[in-house]
């Protein structure tokens, strides 16, 4: 079994930035790809980004590249991912998740854990 809890969400003005953590306790972290998603009202759960076991990997949705940025330290068993240049469309519950693949997949259905998620609001 593997843990996670999120935080760091909250409510931020168009063009500011919040940066979410991921706490993960259980097995041993650097053994799981990590992801982030996020889910608006009415909509599915969507993939935002996702880091290699290792971190030296990395890939983002279109609507994330060059604004958000995954990052992990295995020593703190914590994953990671700022967000800047917010937009309301990016108002969202956001989650992470862990993936035994190697390099993490963009898959929700691939994740075998995840945590109870946590809001991100952007007022315009």
């Amino acid at each position: 079994q593997v843990q996670l809890v999120e935080s760091g969400g909250g409510l931020v003005q168009a063009g500011g930035s919040l940066r979410l953590s991921c706490a993960a306790s259980g097995r041993t972290f650097s053994n799981y790809a990590m992801g982030w998603f996020r889910q608006a009202p009415g909509k599915e759960r969507s993939f935002v980004a996702k880091i290699s076991r290792s971190g030296s990997s990395t890939s983002y949705a279109d609507s994330a590249k060059g604004r958000f940025t995954i990052s992990r330290d295995n020593t703190k068993n914590t994953v990671y991912l700022q967000m800047n240049s917010l937009k309301p469309e990016d108002t969202a519950v956001y989650y992470c998740a862990a993936d035994d693949s190697v390099s993490g997949r963009t898959s929700a259905g691939a994740y075998e854990y995840w945590g109870q998620g946590t809001q991100v609001t952007v007022s315009a």
